[in-house]
This record gives C-alpha cells, structure tokens and sequence, in this order.
C-alpha cells in the first residue's frame, strides 16, 4: 500500500505509558527488588562473626562478600543491557531471581570461603543485578507523568528492606545458625520470580489493537473500483495472510547501544556520578567507628544507622512528589544538584561533631539529604536519554559507577588507618559529593540549555512526524470519501455497502463486457452517477 509497516523493519509507533492501572502492581514489584538489591548485601554482614569462627577468617575477609555482592549489582551492568534488549524485562528477571535464590542455598552448605565468595557473592549478586536494572525499566515503560513519585516510591524499598532484613537475619541467626539462615534468606528471594513475572510487557496489547485498526483501515482503503475491483477486495484473514508472505526479515536489533555517548547530557551525567559515588558512601560506612571512637556506647552508636533508615523512607518518596510538580519537573537536574549539594554540606559540617546529638543532628539531615539523592538519580537519566535507551544507558552508568565504587569507600579506610582522622575523611568526602554537584549545575546550564534553545523538542518532532499506520489510513480514508464526494459517488461507510457496491459493480461491468463496451464517450456526466467515470481508474491505478 506504499506504507511503512512495522513488521517491514519500520519502527513502530510509541506506546503511550498509562501511569497507571497494572503500573502500580509493577511499582510493586520494583518496590520489593529495589529493597532486596541495596539492603541484602548490608543484611548479611550480620552473619559475618559466625562465619569468622567457622572458616578461621579475619572480618575483611568476610567482608569481601558483602563487597563482591555490590561489585555484580553495579559491575554487570552492561551484561544486563545485552540480555534485557535481547530476551526483554520479564525473562532476565525470571532467571535473576531463581539466581539470586539457589546461590544463597548453595551458600548454605559451603565448606570454606572461597565457596561462599562464588555462591552467596557472585551468584546471588548476579541475580540481583538481573533483577534490579530490568525493574527499572518496566518501571519507566509504565509511568511518564507519575514517573519521579514512582521512582521514588520504589527507591524507597532499601531504607524499608535494610531496617526488615537485618532484624529478621538475626533472628535466624539465634533460631537456626548461619546455615539455616542463608538457606531461608535464599527462599525469600524467589520473591524476586514472583517480581519478574508481573512485569508484563507494555506493548503486547497495544500491538493486537494496531493491528486489527489496521486491517480495519486497509479493508476500508480497497474500495470496488471498476471491473477488477474484486483484486483489490480481501478479508481480514486474507491481509494478514498477506502480510505474513510478504514479511520481509527484520534488521538487528542493537544489544547495546553505545550511541548514547553523542548526547552531551548523559556524558555530564555519568562524570557527575562517577564524582558522587567516591564519597557518597564513605560517611555511612564508618559513621558507626567514628561514634565509637567519640566514646559513645556501642548500641546508642549502632542506632544511629536506624534513624537515617527511618528518616530515608519517608524522603524519598516525598521528594519524588515534588520532583513530579509542573514547575519542578523541566528543572529536574538542578533539583537533583541540591540535593548533592546538601549531602555534601551535611558531611563538611559534621566532621566537628563530638557528641551524640551532634552525631543525632547529623544523621536526621543525611537521611533527608540521601533519600533526596536515591529518589532522583534514575529519574534524571530516565529525563536526559528517555525510556528507549534506558536500558542501554543504566547498563553503562552502572559499570563506571562499579569502578568508583571499588575506589571510594576502600581508599577512606585506608586513610584512616593511616591517618588516624576521621574529620579528615568526612571532609574529603564531603568536598566530592559537592563538587559533582557544581559540576552537574554548571555543565547543564552551559552546555544543554544552550542546546535546547537551539534543537526542537522531542515531542514536538515525534508528534510531526511519529504518526501511526492506522492514523494515516484514516486519513486517506477521509480524503477519499470528499473527493468521491466532489465527483458526486456515494460514500461506503460499512463493511457491508463496500460489499453491496463492489457486487452492484461487479455486475454492471460484465454486462458492459458483454456488450463489448466500455464507457461511450461524451456521456461523462450520465455515466458518472453510474459509477464509471476517470477518477476511479486513476484511484485504481493508486492501490
């Protein structure tokens, strides 16, 4: 029909997101991987004194399963990329999550250390890195206008999962020791399946209606036209069958898009995070030593983890409703600047602190500073790339994160051994979290407003020149039916007078056959009220 199909390897166009309906049960499920993802690998430090009696081994080396765990969740980004663009969100999460289940199992009858760094580390931080990057995905796929309160209401699952599995770890612990423990940690991520399977593409019933909208337009286009008008007539059956032995090979889809670097915003981005990430972590990880040292008592010191937990659940989703108002949302980066700014802030002005309630006054301002952070960090990429490359992107953000990881956090302990100071640390990692801040304002104002001005926006041109198969049909349609309307032809509305008028026609061109002629010339005006007139061998000769 001289039309773009999808199926001819044309792109198909945009699914609208509902925000809402069966996207909050996905929210859910993103809810419950999310918390799994951040808390699990904190979760089982509470195994490590029993694990330290039972293998003979220092609490660094038990550590180093906490921190192989991380090193898969952010490591494997791009592997995760790969098999979502490949197998879609749905299977990779399916198998995460049988994943993530059998290597805590497995963990629970190893004999030595080296067995638990391969099962409880690599396996089950494999699988909940195949969890935790699709989840976002869906998540994005499903919501657009509710999308930063979504982010953020899922972004609260860690806060909420750290302050629920690490009381539940020990009670295993006291009930059933470290064995009994990991094996029953290891059920409750086959939740993750439970996860996986709700996340229902989005696209799957969009399509079935594309399609029949579009068998119903293209039986409308077929009008009876002349003599052969019985060609270009078929049913419904008869136009997929088509459609399916003219299917040409579809082109390959990209695994992983590395096109992404052209665009200036996700080059900012991904320095900006890198910066964020090397001193992000670094005040929660030794905030307890550094209590301990002040002279506080070790379960007042241990509380102070539980009021940034406590304090990070409610901001998070907080800030995602203020990151979805109209005016907030175009400015989504600066927000998400402040919030870098103020964490940072937060850290350089609690290096002083010397008492417990400056340590308090400390950790209520952190918790609302890194809820902030957490809710918006996946909601600007999400702005800066869009859903299509979404997948490709987070993969890649996640593996240079992976790197600051491995730097940060380890190079704070190291001086601190050396140095013997933690305002020091708390200081220089304040000072990063800050200056990825300004990096990001700066940088988005320079270099991307300017940018904007410049480029039309992506609605606009989708809306342009994104118009759908059916909705061109449609207008062809109208189109036709006020030309046919002009040449005074009767309008054919309904499947059953396209019938009526293509038998009608049909009849009266095997008489004229018969009688051996066709249209007698000069009789133009008489015949055209019969149906046989120029304009339909030229609509004709069109199809």
């Amino acid at each position: 029909m001289g039309r773009a199909d999808p199926e001819e390897g044309h792109l198909p166009a945009p699914v609208k997101p509902p925000d809402g309906g069966w996207g909050w049960i996905v929210l859910l499920g993103c809810f419950v991987i999310t918390g799994f993802s951040y808390a699990f690998p904190k979760a089982v430090s509470v195994y490590f004194k029993e694990l330290m009696k039972d293998f003979h081994v220092g609490y660094s080396d038990t550590a180093w399963i906490s921190s192989i765990m991380l090193a898969m969740l952010y490591g494997t980004g791009p592997v995760c990329s790969i098999m979502v663009n490949q197998f879609g969100c749905r299977p990779v999460m399916l198998i995460g999550g049988l994943l993530a289940s059998s290597g805590m199992i497995l963990a629970s009858f190893t004999t030595n250390i080296i067995e638990l760094y391969l099962t409880a580390g690599v396996l089950t931080g494999l699988g909940m890195a195949l969890n935790f990057q699709p989840s976002l995905i869906m998540l994005g796929t499903y919501f657009d206008k509710r999308r930063p309160l979504a982010n953020g209401l899922a972004a609260a699952g860690s806060p909420v999962f750290l302050s629920s599995l690490s009381p539940l770890g020990q009670v295993l612990l006291e009930k059933f020791g470290w064995r009994g423990g990991f094996l029953i940690m290891g059920g409750l991520l086959l939740n993750c399946c439970t996860c996986g399977a709700v996340m229902r593409p989005l696209d799957m019933g969009m399509k079935r209606k594309m399609e029949k909208a579009q068998d119903k337009y293209e039986a409308k286009e077929m009008l009876p036209i002349g003599g052969k008008s019985e060609e270009g007539i078929s049913t419904t059956d008869g136009t997929k069958k088509a459609k399916k032995a003219k299917k040409k090979p579809k082109k390959g889809k990209k695994l992983l898009d590395f096109s992404i670097f052209s665009n200036r915003g996700f080059i900012i981005y991904t320095i900006s995070k890198f910066i964020l990430v090397l001193g992000l972590f670094v005040p929660p990880i030794l905030l307890v030593n550094y209590a301990k040292d002040t002279g506080v008592p070790d379960t007042e010191a241990a509380f102070l983890l539980s009021i940034i937990g406590f304090i990070d659940i409610f901001a998070r989703p907080a800030c995602g409703m203020v990151a979805g108002l109209k005016w907030v949302r175009p400015h989504v980066a600066y927000l998400f600047s402040f919030a870098m700014l103020f964490n940072g802030l937060t850290d350089i002005c609690s290096a002083r602190a010397s008492n417990y309630t400056g340590l308090v006054i400390f950790c209520v301002f952190f918790g609302i500073s890194y809820g902030m952070v957490g809710a918006l960090q996946f909601e600007v990429l999400m702005a800066i790339v869009g859903s299509q490359k979404f997948s490709s992107a987070i993969g890649l953000v996640l593996l240079i994160e992976a790197f600051a990881v491995l730097i940060g956090p380890p190079s704070a302990g190291r001086l601190v051994d050396a140095l013997k100071n933690y305002e020091v640390i708390f200081y220089l990692a304040g000072s990063e979290v800050v200056l990825s801040a300004l990096f990001l304002a700066m940088a988005t104002y320079c270099c991307l407003n300017r940018g904007k001005k410049k480029e039309p926006p992506l609605e606009k041109n989708l809306s342009a020149g994104g118009g759908s198969d059916t909705e061109e049909a449609e207008s062809d349609v109208q189109e036709a039916e006020e030309h046919s309307s002009d040449n005074h032809q009767p309008a054919h509305n309904t499947d059953n007078t396209v019938v009526a008028a293509s038998e009608e026609a049909n009849h009266v061109a095997e008489e004229q056959s018969g009688e051996g002629g066709g249209c007698p010339e000069g009789d133009g005006e008489v015949l055209a009220r019969d149906g046989c007139n120029a304009d339909q061998t030229v609509e004709r000769d069109s199809f």
